[in-house]
């Protein structure tokens, strides 16, 4: 489960609030595209997680060959059926266990390379995994944003993928705690707090979401950029 100290000194982001969420897409819509991910080497991913993580089993090898797999046979989906392949791929491989039964921390953030090789995942390596998954799968990143809430049936800090259509007013939401993707406004056991993705930090504003900041100077989010170019992966 993710950290809560940057999540609590921000306000939150209300998804009920129709004008609010607009002006957040809008303030989005306004980035330059960011194109699709370059294609991935799953040859040298391969090298490198054998190398990188000695200590891996082959059932997490065949987890990363059937993510390649999957991957290769669902370029040609529509964008939604993209979203939902996604969603249920990581929610049926990975069993959510938190960070410190995976790695002995309180707030690690797992690349997909790792949470694959051990099956494993808490809220943010779900989120993760999903959004650099569909990136390779040419969505735009201006759709995609790895988003902080709080949890409010479970009372603690979360994270969730969400996903914004071309002129929709509120975004899907791809999450490990319930099978289906629903809309925002179907998640009232949500609070947003803040989103980012690799273009930048969004917050509410005067004027409903603004950008505020860039996500390079997120710590965890440059040092998971940094482990998953040692692991073959091309910058995002």
């Amino acid at each position: 489960m993710p950290g809560i100290a940057l999540s609590m000194r921000l306000r939150p982001l209300s998804w009920h609030l129709p004008a609010t969420l607009a002006a957040w897409l809008l303030a989005a819509a306004l980035l330059v595209a960011k194109p699709a991910s370059a294609p991935w080497d799953f040859s040298l991913i391969l090298r490198q997680a054998q190398s990188l993580y000695p200590n891996h089993s082959a059932a997490g090898l065949r987890r990363l060959e059937a993510w390649q797999s999957f991957i290769e046979r669902s370029q040609a989906l529509s964008e939604d059926a993209k979203l939902d392949a996604v969603n249920r791929f990581f929610n049926d491989y990975l069993l959510f266990a938190n960070d410190s039964q995976i790695w002995g921390q309180v707030d690690y953030w797992a690349s997909p390379v790792e949470s694959l090789l051990r099956g494993e995942a808490d809220c943010e390596d779900y989120s993760l995994a999903k959004y650099f998954t569909l990136r390779q799968l040419g969505v735009p990143s201006e759709r995609l944003r790895i988003t902080y809430v709080k949890a409010l049936e479970l009372n603690q800090a979360h994270m969730v993928l969400t996903y914004y259509a071309d002129g929709a007013r509120e975004p899907l939401v791809l999450d490990n705690l319930i099978p289906s993707i629903r809309p925002a406004s179907a998640r009232r056991d949500l609070l947003p707090v803040y989103a980012f993705n690799a273009e930048g930090v969004w917050l509410p504003g005067p004027a409903g979401g603004r950008r505020t900041g860039d996500s390079k100077k997120l710590a965890r989010w440059q040092d998971l950029q940094d482990k998953m170019q040692r692991e073959g992966f091309p910058p995002e």
